[in-house]
């Protein structure tokens, strides 16, 4: 029975491991089936299938999209898609450009408030990708100003500081570019803390939302989260995945291939 994780991160976004690196990763923490799933972006799937298939390791081809409703960021797993689709390509392109956009908003926010920090300077700066994180986050801790992704959100990334996600697509339309592109959708880490007070009213408020399936197993989820997701799917007849939404050392928290997830525990029919 092989392991699966089909929730990594790579240097396509916000993780830390190039594609040799994370299926090298990969093949030490025993797995069998994986799939990149990089925030808005497939740049690394092709690459990541073509190193997988040598360590006779398969690899679903995945993305994770961000989307927005009520004010809330909602991450959308899809599997199983076209990585040339063109209109899904156009959705993470204009995802990555309000990400872009947000960086320098933020930036010139905080430069308002007094912090000191110049926008030109973080215009021109460039990091190392395999630190993992975004452009703001690495601007700061190289100016002494954040001590870590954990601080970020703590202490800057706040109400306080008038600093949020920007306002992406609605599920549904990223769920279609997604049906479009011939994959799957799936609700990323449903029990997440941004999605408000608790997994059960998250769960009322998506049900007219055109989700395939739920991602059950995440390395956030309580083993009380995962056994309501897996109710709820299997009574709706829902597909069902999993994964440790592991970002290599950006998130040390998070560890490849945990929570331990089998093939008999995922239910993608026509993926696994």
């Amino acid at each position: 029975m092989r392991k699966v994780d089909l929730h990594i991160h790579s240097t396509a976004s916000d993780g830390t491991w190039t594609p040799q690196e994370l299926v090298d990763a990969a093949a030490g923490a025993g797995l069998g089936i994986i799939a990149v799933t990089d925030h808005d972006s497939t740049a690394n799937v092709a690459e990541v299938m073509r190193l997988a298939d040598t360590r006779g390791i398969k690899c679903v081809p995945g993305v994770e999209v961000c989307s927005t409703k009520d004010g809330m960021s909602f991450h959308i797993l899809g599997y199983g898609i076209d990585i040339a689709n063109k209109p899904l390509q156009e959705l993470l392109a204009h995802n990555t450009y309000l990400l872009e956009k947000k960086d320098d908003d933020s930036v010139q926010l905080l430069i308002k408030q007094g912090w000191p920090l110049d926008f030109t300077e973080f215009k021109n700066y460039t990091y190392d990708r395999r630190r993992g994180g975004w452009k703001s986050l690495a601007y700061l801790i190289d100016k002494g100003l954040c001590a870590g992704v954990n601080d970020f959100f703590q202490r800057i990334f706040t109400a306080e500081h008038d600093l949020g996600f920007p306002t992406f697509p609605s599920i549904r339309e990223v769920i279609g570019a997604i049906h479009g592109a011939g994959g799957v959708a799936l609700c990323a880490h449903a029990a997440s803390s941004f999605h408000g007070p608790g997994l059960a009213q998250t769960l009322l408020e998506l049900i007219e939302e055109p989700f395939d399936g739920f991602e059950c197993y995440h390395s956030g989820h309580s083993a009380e989260d995962t056994q309501l997701l897996l109710t709820h799917c299997r009574t709706e007849g829902m597909l069902i995945s999993g994964g440790s939404d592991c970002h290599g050392s950006f998130v040390p928290s998070r560890h490849l291939g945990k929570p331990d997830v089998y093939e008999d525990g995922i239910f993608l029919p026509g993926l696994i």
